[in-house]
């Protein structure tokens, strides 16, 4: 009997503990409101007009999967482990475990392999978008860069080996194309008269798990989170499309779409303590992705129109500092001489408040307004001097200091950058091996080594498609190559794989 009081005793105890440490806390302190009642006498409404509440599509978002999952591709992409890959949901090369809170990128889904002592290839998956039937499309360019192969595919299931056309680390932006006519492109819409709260739909791969759907609504527009910066320097643009559509490692590079199905943004990065969607998430804007994918396509290099101009996002604190009589704008920190913010008459301690009529609130509103332009371009800035508003036409130039169309580099300092010698196969080695070409005889500091895993012996049989027989033809088509070269070969010991390399200078 004794030992049976004991144990009671010691139940009761224990749900006494329990019951104390849930009202700690603050379990079962849930509190219910009706909300189709009679208000209480203690609760205030302010009048207002009525307002037109924009409900969720009664068919949910069936209109946008259906236009954007045709479009949406899965990238599986072999990177080289350790050199400046950003894969396995880890931004731009920094440790998560180093970063609690970090903004990520959403390109996953590593698998490292490699024998004989070779570096070892990460695995990632990432997505792209279809902007044209002839096969171009969109990505981020964390997604490809550093790639040995890239790997695409369609929400049908077929399969294709993709080249890079160019890559912008500023934007995070990279243009990539299979060989394939009669694809079903996704439409662009505008950016820019996206609203916050309003539906948008995710459409991406995330952990692999193809043509996947998630619906959200905009949180914020205009969000700078410092994460392009770490690989596009002082030229990055941050002007995310913040959401709160359910993104994870792999929607890298998918599209984000509003109800119609139009592109309005290109996922990218989220914010996590843990590496995976924690309520967060970043799109380019298509106002930007749009315009870079078409100098990617026309000129192979971006084309970007600079002010010329240091700036610094106005705040409270700062305004008190300058004495300036406002919380919000873009102030003018020093002036480049020479400059296109120069020649337009702009000085330092100007406040920029607008660009062709954008309000810039945000130093993010300057530099995306900008970023949407070329060398030579014309833009009226709205400036705020001595308390007194005045008007400003600049014209931008590029980083050269003038209105050039800014052009890749030729082909002679390609073959001289590759930092590699060539010589032709003999007549017995391309019948032994059935391959024309030449081989990498010497390897040394350079393109080629920064910027493949390629190794001496490495037979180069194609160069931006066209066949390669011996060292001068190989230079004639260096010589003459503009945008980003493509390089295709084998290796002696297994002519049966090819691989593909694309070089960036």
């Amino acid at each position: 009997m004794k030992r049976l009081l004991v144990i009671v005793l010691v139940a009761v105890l224990g749900g006494l503990i329990a019951l104390g440490g849930a009202n700690y806390l603050g379990w079962g302190q849930t509190r219910y409101v009706e909300v189709n009642g009679t208000p209480s006498s203690l609760t205030r409404f302010a009048n207002a007009p009525e307002t037109r509440v924009v409900p969720a599509p009664t068919d949910g978002f069936v209109t946008a999967a259906d236009r954007a999952l045709p479009a949406v591709v899965h990238i599986k992409a072999s990177k080289p482990a350790g050199r400046g890959g950003r894969g396995g949901g880890n931004p731009f090369g920094i440790d998560p475990d180093q970063l609690p809170d970090a903004f990520r990128d959403l390109f996953g889904n590593p698998g490292r392999g490699g024998e004989d002592g070779e570096m070892p290839l990460q695995q990632g998956s990432g997505s792209g978008v279809i902007i044209s039937s002839d096969g171009y499309i969109v990505s981020n360019n964390h997604v490809v860069e550093d790639a040995e192969t890239l790997e695409v595919v369609l929400n049908d299931e077929r399969t294709y080996s993709a080249t890079v056309i160019g890559t912008d680390p500023t934007t995070d932006i990279a243009l990539i194309k299979i060989d394939e006519t009669d694809l079903q492109p996704i439409a662009f819409g505008n950016s820019d008269e996206v609203k916050v709260g309003q539906w948008v739909v995710a459409v991406g791969n995330p952990f692999s798990l193809t043509s996947t759907v998630t619906a959200g609504i905009v949180s914020a527009k205009g969000r700078s989170i410092d994460i392009v910066r770490r690989s596009g320097g002082d030229l990055a643009i941050e002007s995310f499309i913040q959401t709160d559509a359910v993104v994870n490692p792999g929607n890298s590079g998918g599209a984000l779409v509003n109800q119609n199905g139009d592109l309005i943004g290109i996922n990218t990065a989220i914010s996590s303590p843990t590496g995976v969607f924690a309520g967060y998430s970043f799109a380019v804007p298509s106002a930007i992705v749009k315009k870079v994918a078409e100098d990617l396509r026309e000129y192979g290099v971006v084309q970007r129109g600079l002010l010329g101009a240091r700036i610094q996002q106005i705040n409270t604190t700062f305004a008190k500092e300058k004495d300036i009589k406002r919380n919000t704008g873009v102030y003018v920190a020093e002036v480049v001489d020479g400059s296109a913010a120069e020649e337009a008459g702009i000085q330092e301690g100007d406040v920029i408040l607008s660009v062709d009529g954008v309000t810039t609130l945000r130093s993010s509103d300057l530099l995306e307004q900008l970023g949407r332009h070329r060398p030579g371009d014309k833009v009226e800035l709205r400036v705020e001097r001595d308390g007194k508003e005045r008007s400003f036409t600049a014209t931008l130039k590029n980083s050269d200091g003038n209105t050039d169309v800014v052009l890749p580099s030729s082909g002679s300092d390609v073959v001289a950058a590759l930092g590699a010698e060539f010589e032709n196969l003999s007549a017995d080695e391309a019948k032994e091996l059935n391959v024309e070409g030449v081989a990498i005889a010497d390897l040394g500091q350079g393109l080629l080594s920064e910027q493949t895993r390629v190794r001496e012996g490495f037979i180069l049989t194609r160069v931006n498609g066209r066949s390669v027989k011996d060292v001068d033809q190989l230079n004639d088509l260096l010589e003459n190559a503009t945008g980003p070269v493509t390089l295709e070969g084998v290796y002696p010991d297994d002519t049966s794989r090819t691989y593909k390399y694309a070089i960036v200078k």
